[in-house]
């Protein structure tokens, strides 16, 4: 399975922007340094999830993004649906017609399982969920220095 590279850009721009909530709005240009995003297909990346509810764009001076609800009720899975599509772990699964084999495929089953499982763990990681995570492994890389 291949997770696109705008979901894994949408989903490091809104940990950074929720990282760094206390400072909100957060400029694209700051964003883009810390996560290493090229600046002009992170703003298409912000328009998209500005356009679903998820980010807020503000104009002028101090202007930027911040989140337009709770870090806690942004799930992985409403990112990749977003800005990704249905993720599968084979073409089959989404187009039985791509393979020939479908209608008699033994392992058809087990590939199903596997996206269900994979969809659930989505689902059920929000931003606040990777933030957490990211404030711990901060805490840890600080500690060892």
């Amino acid at each position: 399975m291949n997770i696109p590279m705008k979901v894994d850009y949408g989903i490091r721009a809104l940990v950074d922007i929720a990282y760094h909530q206390e400072h909100s709005p957060i400029r694209a240009s700051e964003i883009s340094k810390r996560q290493n995003i090229p600046h002009n297909y992170l703003e298409q990346v912000l328009h998209a999830l500005g356009q679903k509810g998820i980010t807020r764009s503000h104009r002028g001076p101090t202007g930027g993004h911040s989140l337009a609800i709770d870090a806690s009720d942004i799930s992985m899975g409403q990112i990749m649906q977003y800005l990704g599509g249905r993720p599968a772990p084979m073409n089959c699964l989404i187009d039985t017609s791509s393979c020939t084999q479908s209608p008699g495929c033994s392992q058809r089953n087990i590939w199903q399982e596997v996206e269900v499982a994979m969809l659930r763990v989505l689902d059920d990681t929000s931003i606040a969920d990777l933030v957490k995570t990211t404030r711990r492994q901060n805490m840890i890389d600080f500690s060892r220095n």
